[in-house]
Order: structure tokens, then C-alpha cells, then sequence
């Protein structure tokens, strides 16, 4: 079958042949759908993510995947093939610790993936795989970021710094839970109306010199309850901490690899604020936004922003590296 591999000692990515694999003790074999292409993946690519669990040194791509169950392995018994599911991003093992599918164990980015039976999720027929997909990560992890890392509250005053993939999602959940008002901050004018689309009460360029002063003005002069860092940059978390109120929490979303500096340690004190890390999601989360998109609270269908053959993972990586179209996801079928 046909993979797209990362060979993580030269970090070079090929589309190669590879067996089917077939499924152990506990595991069931999926035909993959549709896989998504994620900011995490690019970043796999080219070495700012490391996998730390891998055995080996290569590894198929792709922790956002949907399919049909083709093949059950022995002990499976409540999975039958054929039924539609989505793969839970990763998995934890007895010790707690947290594998990523397509990052420490072998993804989607093929036409055929193994999963444990703990690690799937059925979705219901008039759910689009390539919508289906996106929901572990895209939509759960800033799902989990806004509900649980967060805890937000209806008619808290919240903010998001990046308005792509994860953040263009936040914008919706947010207003799903009750924020008021949501503001989206982003650099790049397409993102700024995709986020009014998407339902936020203001879309913010972070470097206009009256942003601060609207941003107060939105909030009432209190300043913001919540800002979410889903771009992963230094100086959003810098600009972010300045326009906390009292209690306020910068919940860090976005992986930047560096260092995160508190200003001053006085008014960070007196305000009693909070800086939060957030990753991924755990099986509820996924869980939840199914139900959530079987009974409509959730419209995904503006999510999908391209769909390419497996063949063409390459350019869908470069497409998402260089932004090219702004997208939410693009999304790969085998």
C-alpha cells in the first residue's frame, strides 16, 4: 500500500510502498477515508517536533484520520467491519504516558492504519469522513483547551491569538460555551474575516497601534478573562499577558519551543493570573463533539478547506507550511 513516511534522522518525507499491515491481539485494521494535514505534521518535517517515543527512526504520518473498519483482530468483539470511525488521536498506555498516532506509532497518512479497539470512535453515516477526521486535534483540542485547560465560563471576555487550524475552531467552541465577547487577533486579513464568519464579536490585527485600546474598550475596560496562544509565537504571549484582567489565564495552545517571560512578577502577582499549557485532548473530548455534531450544535463542513489524493501529500504540506489559501485543513484521501 501507499504511505507518506518521515525518516526522522534526515527528516525527509516519501510517499513509499509498504505491506498492509495486519492486526494484532486487540487492534482492527481501518480503511482509511480521509487523514488531516496539521500544522504538527509540517513541524515533524522539518525538526521543530521530535517524536520521544517512537522505536525506530521511521514513521507514517497522520493523527487525524476516519475510515471504515476492514479486518478484526482476535479478542475484537464489539467492532464489526464496515462500521464508519474516527481514530483517537493517541492512546496512553498503563503508566500514563501518551502516545501520538503518526508521531510515536504509525498514522493514517496510508491507505490502511491499525488501532487499538480503545481508540475508536463511531461517527454516524451523515457525518462526512473528511469532517469526521478533523475532530481529533483540530476540533478537540481546542475543545479540551476551552473547556477543561480554561474552564470558560458564559459571558467571559476571551481572545484568540491565531486563527488557523486550532484557533479558527476555537472561535466557534467559544461561542458554543457562552464567551462574550470573543475577539480574534491575526496578522493576516483572510483570517480576520474567516474569524467573523466563524462567529467572533471582533477580528483584531495585533499589530495596529490602537489595538490595545480597542481590545480594552471591547472588554469594558476590565480587560480579557481568557487569551488562548493557538499560533505558538513569543510575542503573542507577551502581548497576551498585558491584557489579562484580574484572574485572567493565558492558556498556551500553541507550541512555540522557547521560553515564556512574565514581564513583571508585580502585576502578574497582584492580578492573580495564571499561565496554563494545554495538549491535545483526552477520549472524551472526542466523544463529546460527535454527539455534538450528530445533533447539529457543530457544522464542520467550512473546516475542509481542500481534499487531495494520498499522492499529493507533499504539496498538501507545503501548502499548509506556506499557508498558501489560509486554510483550516486540508485533508488527504487514499
Amino acid at each position: 500500500m501507499l504511505a507518506g513516511r518521515l525518516h526522522v534522522k534526515d527528516r525527509q518525507f516519501r510517499l513509499e510502498r509498504v505491506p498492509v499491515p495486519e492486526p494484532s491481539r486487540g487492534e482492527v485494521r481501518i480503511k482509511v477515508e480521509a487523514a488531516g494535514v496539521c500544522l504538527s505534521d509540517v513541524h515533524l518535517i522539518d525538526g521543530t517536533l521530535t517524536p520521544r517515543l517512537l522505536q525506530g527512526d521511521v514513521v507514517t504520518l497522520g493523527h487525524e484520520v476516519a475510515g471504515t473498519i476492514d479486518v478484526l483482530g482476535d479478542g475484537v468483539e464489539d467492532w464489526k467491519p464496515g462500521q464508519r470511525v474516527l481514530l483517537q488521536a493517541g492512546e496512553k498506555d498503563r503508566r500514563g504516558t501518551i502516545f501520538t498516532r503518526g508521531v510515536d506509532y504509525d498514522g493514517g497518512w496510508a491507505e490502511y492504519a491499525l488501532a487499538t479497539e480503545q481508540t475508536l470512535v463511531a461517527i454516524p453515516d451523515d457525518l462526512p469522513f473528511e469532517q469526521a477526521c478533523i475532530i481529533p486535534d483540530a476540533v478537540s483540542t481546542p475543545w479540551a483547551a476551552v473547556t477543561s485547560t480554561a474552564q470558560t465560563r458564559p459571558a467571559e471576555a476571551v481572545a484568540v491569538w491565531g486563527v488557523g487550524g486550532l484557533g479558527a475552531h476555537a472561535v466557534q467552541l467559544l461561542r458554543l460555551v457562552g464567551a462574550a465577547p470573543v475577539v480574534a487577533v491575526d496578522p493576516l486579513p483572510p483570517a480576520r474575516e474567516r474569524a467573523l464568519t466563524l462567529g467572533a464579536d471582533a477580528a483584531l490585527d495585533p499589530a495596529d497601534p490602537a489595538f490595545r485600546d480597542t481590545l480594552m474598550g471591547l472588554t469594558g475596560g476590565r480587560g480579557l478573562n481568557i487569551a488562548f496562544d493557538f499560533a505558538g509565537v513569543p510575542a503573542v504571549r507577551e502581548q497576551a499577558l498585558t491584557l489579562l484582567g484580574r484572574k485572567g489565564r493565558l492558556v498556551l495552545a500553541g507550541i512555540a519551543n522557547k521560553p515564556v517571560t512574565i514581564g513583571s512578577d508585580a502585576p502578574f502577582n497582584y492580578l492573580q493570573q495564571f499561565v496554563l499549557g494545554h495538549y491535545g485532548s483526552d477520549p472524551e473530548h472526542v466523544e463529546q463533539l460527535v454527539a455534538l455534531a450528530r445533533q447539529r450544535r457543530i457544522d464542520l463542513a467550512g473546516s475542509v478547506s481542500d481534499v487531495l489524493p494520498l499522492s499529493q501529500a507533499e504539496q498538501a504540506v507545503e501548502r499548509v507550511q506556506t499557508k498558501q489559501g489560509n486554510p483550516i485543513r486540508l485533508i488527504l484521501r487514499p
